[in-house]
């Protein structure tokens, strides 16, 4: 499809006799707002570092924007425009915010390609996500919310309700200007409000995939959660 952004077939992983992934496959499309959720130890992490390059798959396919990036190092998707956070904010603590930032922009092949100036690139989206005013502060001198903003933490664990909504806000906003997201669940009600459309690992196999409200109502979903 013309719209698929993309496109994951039939990945396994195994970490010796252990099977972190089976046969698993899914889809985004461009622009898509996409929630990937699970029980502890379900495989979503190691699904993530697939994706990402962080770890190579022992089977199966990848594709992003139509190309096959099975093989490619984690650096070289960076390049193509996939980018990840992680649960815990780590920046460079030496530096200000702005120059953690300007350090991914250096490799997004969208700057380079263009010749942006990558210090106005990065003062650009911390105007975007509300940091403007911290450009120059080191990142050790940020709260909890504004590391999550500067990491555009997929994982809100900690966060209180007024900070969820205001990270959703900022991936809204991002999303409705052209970028998909993947959300891995940490918060249900924020992965049920944010996503399009879901899909629910469990044991590293694919048990249910749709829509908030389908997902809700399968049972499944409910055993893999509550063992019923």
């Amino acid at each position: 499809m013309a719209d698929m952004l993309l496109e994951v077939q039939h990945v396994s992983k195994r970490f010796g006799g252990f099977n972190a992934l089976t046969d698993v496959s899914l889809q985004v499309r461009q622009g898509e707002r996409f929630g990937l959720i699970g029980p502890n130890g379900s495989g979503k992490t190691t699904l993530i570092n697939c994706i990402s390059g962080a770890l190579r798959s022992d089977s199966g396919r990848i594709s992003f924007q139509g190309r096959d990036i099975t093989s490619l190092p984690a650096y070289r998707r960076t390049r193509l425009g996939i980018a990840r956070s992680f649960q815990i904010p780590k920046p460079f603590t030496s530096m200000t915010v702005l120059e953690n930032l300007c350090i991914p922009l250096v490799y997004a092949a969208q700057a380079q390609a263009h010749g942006a100036d990558v210090a106005a690139a990065a003062m650009e989206i911390l105007k975007r996500i509300g940091l403007e005013a911290k450009a120059n502060s080191r990142a050790t001198r940020l709260s909890l919310i504004e590391l999550r903003k500067l990491e555009l933490a997929r994982a809100m664990a900690g966060l209180s309700s007024s900070e969820v909504d205001e990270i959703l806000a900022i991936l809204t906003v991002l999303n409705e200007q052209g970028i998909s997201i993947i959300m891995i669940e940490h918060i249900m009600r924020a992965v049920m409000r944010f996503s399009q459309r879901i899909v629910v690992l469990d044991a590293g196999q694919t048990i249910a995939q749709g829509t908030p409200d389908e997902i809700v109502r399968n049972p499944a979903v409910e055993k893999a959660y509550l063992g019923a």
